[in-house]
């Protein structure tokens, strides 16, 4: 009697293991977080300087017209580049003629005195203190047809571009020419071009053709 009672408690025993066994295997797993992520940081917005364009191009043509321009004020006259669009200065003083890269502006005003290297060197520093690019002005005497005339030369970035956000590195001549008289006149010529452009020819065509009326 002994044994057999041992035996029915080992089945027993052995039975309640495989029902315990079996509720645990079909007990739902427990739910795991799902892993979260964070969207990527967006790149920051480019800033800085506009950047120079490198492609510029502002070689005035061997074949380019010339046309008589005399100023609303009647005091001058010289030729410029035909075609090129002009923008009248306020007060009937003079205007820019401009094509592509290329800018001439003639400008008239009083004068108390002619000028000389000295006094134009600071004029045209004064005038550019705060220009970007501002660089390599050299100031000189040259002869031209209507008399002698005192020429800066210096370097400049051109205005923003709009359209591209890009700019030119421009090489500038300012040449100055006075009339003495009852009315002291200076008439300014400021040719401006891309950085290495070859307008040495048309520069000094449209120079030559200064006089005074």
């Amino acid at each position: 009697m002994i044994q057999i009672r041992s035996t029915r408690w080992r089945a027993a025993a052995v039975t309640m293991a495989g029902a315990l066994a079996m509720t645990a295997c079909s007990a739902p797993a427990a739910q795991q977080p799902a892993p979260t992520t964070s969207p990527a940081a967006a790149p920051a917005a480019a800033s800085g300087p506009a950047p120079q364009e490198n492609s510029a191009q502002g070689d005035i043509p061997d074949n380019q017209q010339y046309v008589a321009y005399a100023l609303p004020s009647g005091h001058s006259r010289l030729n410029v580049p035909e075609g090129w669009a002009r923008t009248d200065l306020p007060g009937g003083n003079g205007a820019t003629f401009t094509d592509k890269l290329n800018t001439i502006r003639i400008e008239v005003r009083p004068a108390r005195a002619a000028p000389t290297v000295t006094t134009v060197l600071a004029d045209v520093a004064a005038q550019n203190r705060t220009a970007a690019g501002f660089a390599g002005l050299a100031v000189s005497t040259v002869t031209r047809s209507a008399a002698a005339v005192v020429l800066a030369r210096y370097q400049v970035n051109s205005p923003v571009d709009p359209v591209t956000n890009r700019y030119v590195k421009d090489d500038v001549e300012r040449y100055e020419f006075f009339r003495a008289g009852s009315l002291a006149l200076i008439t300014l010529i400021t040719l401006s071009a891309p950085h290495g452009s070859d307008n040495v020819d048309p520069w000094r065509r449209v120079t030559e053709s200064f006089r005074w009326r």
